[in-house]
């Protein structure tokens, strides 16, 4: 069973950054679309971005974060990265990353989250 575990959340002042991480020591995650979510409180789960297993090209970004989030693959490291620049307070949630096997149609993996929090 693949597991992911993510890292690199925390408390981070208006207009700072962040890297976080998403890795699984037990399967590679080259043969897998890789997605960031998030979720607030008191809102329901939303898609971030998503990397492709194939091309290493972002499928998509969510229009709240694009022009200031990354998402990137190395494939040494056996993870994926999401960078974050010019975080907002609206960007204050619990992300998580996941694997789909289906090119991103269906994720069956899903790691435990790592919060972030924008404030001052």
């Amino acid at each position: 069973q693949l597991q992911l575990v993510e890292s690199g959340g925390g408390l981070v002042a208006p207009g700072g950054s962040l890297r976080l991480s998403c890795t699984a020591s037990n399967y590679t995650l080259y043969h897998f679309a890789i997605g960031w979510f998030r979720q607030a409180p008191g809102k329901e789960r939303e898609g971030v971005t998503c990397i492709s297993p194939t091309d290493d090209n972002p499928s998509y970004y969510a229009h709240s974060v694009q022009g200031r989030f990354t998402i990137s693959r190395d494939k040494d490291k056996n993870t994926v990265y999401l960078q974050m620049d010019s975080l907002k307070h609206e960007d204050t949630a619990l992300y998580y990353c996941a694997a789909s096997p289906t090119g991103g149609e269906q994720y069956d993996y899903w790691g435990q989250g790592t919060q972030v929090t924008v404030s001052s």
